[in-house]
């Protein structure tokens, strides 16, 4: 399973469904600026595909930040909690934002592959 994007600037690696890393994405820490702090969601929590998951806010502006895919969260990047300069120093690393027990795999499906994104987010 290769790593795919959301229109909402989301990413997810879900090479392991039962805990498939979601964080945001290169162009979307661009438009932000430097990130200054995360709400993450709380471990445990339901969340279906497209809602709030958090929000990350920079110097610029805070953005929501929502679940690429139904399912549950099983764990939070504290690191990133306690240093959110990470989200820009390592986007698509270290700052990874939380991990999630997919409901649906097949909900992958609807997302961009890494060249269908860098075309979307040209035109944004």
């Amino acid at each position: 399973m290769t790593v795919k994007f959301s229109k909402d600037h989301e990413w997810i690696n879900a090479a392991d469904t039962t805990a498939a890393v979601v964080g945001i994405t290169v162009h979307a820490q661009d438009a932000l600026g430097d990130v200054v702090f995360v709400d993450l969601p709380e471990v445990g929590q339901h969340l279906g595909q497209g809602a709030v998951a958090g929000v990350v806010e920079s110097v610029k502006a805070a953005a929501d930040i929502y679940m690429p895919v139904a399912g549950e969260v099983t764990e939070v990047n504290e690191a990133l909690r306690a240093d959110p300069s990470l989200a820009n120093s390592d986007p698509l690393g270290a700052g990874w934002f939380f991990k999630v027990r997919l409901s649906d795999p097949d909900e992958l499906d609807a997302l961009l592959d890494e060249a269908a994104y860098a075309a979307y987010a040209k035109t944004v």
